[in-house]
């Protein structure tokens, strides 16, 4: 990778797009997550690189619905594990919950360097290298599951998704937690909880709220989840964004 001064005003960015580039070279992302990389961060920007009020009330509810939930379940693809791989071993053994490797553009090769990367950053409990069934109205390689986990899971946090499976995943029954930069995408507008924040900033945060809300009483997460509303969250997300925009237009003509 190549060095990045942490002076760098442009450091974070610069990083995480230098993790996604050594991803594609070792194998577990794919070309085409460059694209989905280069997407997210222009929202980002649009956000002001910041965890904002609305993502933070989607991480406490998305925290809160983990924590209720009877059998949770992560799904990991390409970009996940460059970015974040041990960030999100850390949110699974909060939880005890199994991580599953699930991929788009799928190789049993990219599967198997997922799952030996996050059983090397000290994930137990790795799905997905082989799947034993296929959730319902999917045609392509994301339909692919695993008993004991994605399939059967009551929650599913599915980071850096498409609106597809998020769809099909909630045909089933379940509900979704989504991290997802863009306010108006498929997924966000569908999920049960949608986090519009950097990936970066937000899983740490989430497993920071698993952790203090962990000895909460059911019924202050239950409060938690009622008084949550998704759309509400959206709406807020995107005014965030025009307040962002007006606050910079002010200031460049200042």
């Amino acid at each position: 990778m190549t060095e990045i001064p942490k002076s760098h005003p442009r450091y974070a960015s610069l990083v995480a797009r230098e993790r996604v580039a050594e991803g594609v070279k070792k194998g577990y992302t794919s070309t085409q997550g460059l694209i989905a990389q280069g997407r997210g961060e222009c929202f980002d920007y649009l956000l002001g690189e910041r965890t904002t009020a609305s993502a933070a009330a989607a991480i406490r509810a998305g925290a809160a619905l983990l924590l209720l939930a009877e059998r949770p379940a992560i799904s990991v693809n390409g970009n996940v594990a460059a970015l974040v791989s041990e960030e999100m071993v850390a949110l699974a053994r909060a939880l005890n919950i199994p991580l599953e490797v699930n991929l788009f553009h799928r190789s049993e090769d990219r599967v198997k360097k997922i799952a030996d990367l996050l059983r090397e950053k000290g994930a137990e409990d790795v799905l997905g290298e082989r799947p034993d069934t296929s959730v319902p109205g999917l045609d392509h390689a994301r339909a692919l599951a695993t008993r004991g986990g994605i399939y059967d899971a009551d929650v599913v946090l599915i980071p850096l998704e498409d609106g597809d499976r998020c769809e099909a995943l909630l045909a089933m029954g379940k509900r979704v937690i989504a991290i997802d930069l863009n306010p108006l995408s498929r997924t966000a507008k569908k999920a049960t909880v949608s986090i519009v924040d950097n990936i970066l900033r937000a899983v740490p945060q989430l497993t920071e709220e698993v952790r203090q809300l962990s000895n909460k009483p059911l019924s202050d997460l239950e409060k938690i989840l009622n008084e949550y509303d998704n759309q509400e969250t959206l709406a807020g997300a995107v005014q965030e964004i025009r307040d962002h925009l007006d606050e910079q237009f002010r200031k460049g003509s200042d």
